[in-house]
């Protein structure tokens, strides 16, 4: 199957993983709209991917926000979020809950406000593609609220398959990969991360953000499956 003539929205589609998920697709004759809660990031994002593109400004954690802007978006065949901010990863004894509620107002009930949202203007055939991460399947310390958003997101791709079904909803599960999310470490700090981690990994090194956005096109393109994660990490979870 081809996504051109499709119609592609991606939340979080203004860098990393969804900036690349929306260059292919574009590249493939989709028409593509891209939402952030930075209009510059909107703006810029609209003007590198050029022909067939459109931005959005929403915060994906406010509900009334959310609501206007598939209302304003109307029909599309694909929705795929990809939103979040860099977690910031600490042990239990330094938490600070206020803190980590706020990861979870975007990363998981911004998920799910979207696609409550999104799911009327979804045509036939469609499909819903969420992210979450292997931090689910091979927790480290100081990644508890990483790993308990990861394995909500899973249960919820699940559930969701089942109750819009025929709409088809899935999720991606990246390992590291070369992405903003960890723009919080030193630029030193970060380099030595993506060497250490890639070397023990059996492809050799970490993800780009264009291996990734091969899945989410993937699982728009073909028709068969859902409830599913597809873990693409490398080969982390193996060693």
């Amino acid at each position: 199957m081809s996504l051109n003539g499709k119609r592609v929205v991606i939340l979080g589609g203004t860098s990393g993983i969804g900036l690349a998920t929306a260059e292919a697709a574009r590249r493939e004759g989709a028409s593509i709209v891209v939402v952030s809660s930075r209009r510059q990031r909107v703006e810029s994002a609209v003007a590198a991917l050029q022909d067939n593109a459109a931005g959005e400004v929403a915060d994906l954690a406010d509900e009334s926000q959310v609501r206007a802007l598939f209302e304003r978006i109307g029909s599309f065949d694909h929705l795929v979020f990809c939103a979040g901010e860099a977690l910031h990863l600490e042990t239990l004894d330094k938490m600070r809950i206020d803190e980590v509620r706020g990861f979870m107002n975007l990363r998981f009930w911004g998920a799910l406000m979207a696609v409550k949202y999104a799911s009327p203007h979804i045509r036939p055939g469609g499909s819903i593609t969420l992210t979450n991460g292997i931090a689910a399947l091979r927790p480290q310390k100081g990644w508890t609220v990483a790993a308990s958003i990861c394995g909500a997101m899973e249960a919820l791709a699940r559930a969701l398959a089942v109750e819009l079904a025929p709409i088809r909803v899935n999720a991606v599960c990246p390992g590291v990969v070369k992405t903003e999310l960890w723009r919080g470490m030193t630029e030193a700090d970060r380099q030595a991360m993506y060497r250490d981690v890639g070397q023990k990994l059996p492809v050799g090194r970490v993800g780009e953000a264009e291996d990734l956005a091969e899945t989410y096109l993937y699982l728009m393109r073909e028709a068969y499956s859902t409830g599913q994660v597809i873990v693409v990490d490398g080969g982390a979870v193996l060693v």
